[in-house]
């Protein structure tokens, strides 16, 4: 073979190693970035399940758990506070000074409602609404004067229903009772909290949650009617009935004297009589707690005081 012919074949022969060696390379790249394609995809996946595990415990709850409230610590100290408001601040406070609705609690008449031999006080609501969101403070206060809760978590009232509707006093700053327990060796709390504050689409409402009895729904038709409530609020919530002795139907004073306040800061009002919250707040325990008293022959007598046993009767 001639000089000439094994040049050409020499150099064939490198086209051909350089051409095998950039294919190798562009080989190496594609499985690499394969490789960092299919690792990205993993992290997609992995978060895309987080969320969908945070969305479904969210919902398990029965609540929107965007901003709300304390938890931890600061949730212990909040709960704390709400369930040893002193007798001195509400004794000062007395009814509130007129802060409180005129139909905050009245009288009824009916079979006495009792569960395990004791007094039944039945609250039937809705974590959406921000007229229960303003009762259960008042109830809280009130009722940790006669016994002891667990398990409460803070909420808020509702923005926007299911159809896009705004809601008055929109995330009002309240407690649930979906998880909560009470005991107390003078009554029952029965609390049934109807719908969560999270928006469905589908009914145009909220997403069901806690359904009342036959006989708690009986309760509710019968008594939240006028008088107990305005003409035309019939089944208005919160619906409160203390052993069918005496029921509150819808808030018992104007949500908006919590509106842009943190949990903190009206649980420590609770204790200032001079504070709005606690005219609010404190008034309307007062008049629960007379309720409650009227129930249990002004037992204790720490918490049915003189000022509140003046109260009961004038309800």
């Amino acid at each position: 073979m001639g000089k000439a012919s094994r040049t050409k074949v020499e150099v064939s022969r490198r086209e051909k190693i350089a051409a095998q060696q950039a294919a190798a390379r562009r080989a190496e790249q594609r499985r690499r970035i394969f490789i960092a394609s299919g690792s990205i995809i993993v992290v997609l996946v992995i978060v895309l399940v987080f969320v969908v595990v945070k969305l479904n415990s969210s919902s398990s709850s029965g609540t929107d758990t965007s901003s709300n409230g304390p938890t931890g610590s600061a949730l212990t100290s909040v709960v704390n506070t709400v369930t040893s408001v002193p007798a001195s601040a509400l004794d000062a406070v007395g009814s509130g000074s007129g802060q409180v609705y005129a139909h905050a609690v009245q009288s009824i008449k009916g079979t006495p409602l009792t569960l395990n031999g004791k007094p039944q006080v039945l609250y039937i609501g809705a974590e959406y609404c921000p007229y229960c969101a303003a009762e259960r403070w008042a109830l809280i206060v009130a009722l940790s004067r006669f016994g002891t809760f667990t398990g409460l978590s803070t909420v808020h009232s509702a923005r926007q229903n299911g159809a896009g509707e705004n809601e008055p006093y929109p995330d009002t700053p309240t407690w649930t009772f979906v998880h909560a327990t009470y005991t107390s060796q003078y009554l029952t709390f029965t609390p049934v909290e109807t719908f969560t504050n999270i928006p469905d689409s589908a009914n145009k409402g909220y997403t069901p949650l806690q359904t009342p009895t036959s006989a708690e729904e009986a309760l509710l038709v019968k008594y939240d009617v006028p008088p107990l409530v305005p003409a035309g609020y019939q089944g208005a919530i919160p619906f409160v009935d203390f052993g069918n002795k005496y029921a509150i139907g819808g808030a018992s004073y104007d949500p908006g004297d919590l509106a842009g306040l943190s949990w903190a800061t009206i649980a420590s009002d609770l204790s200032n009589p001079n504070t709005t919250v606690a005219k609010a707040v404190d008034g309307t325990a007062n008049l629960i707690t007379a309720a409650i008293c009227g129930l249990t022959n002004n037992a204790p007598a720490s918490a049915c005081t003189s000022t509140v046993q003046s109260l009961e009767s004038q309800i």
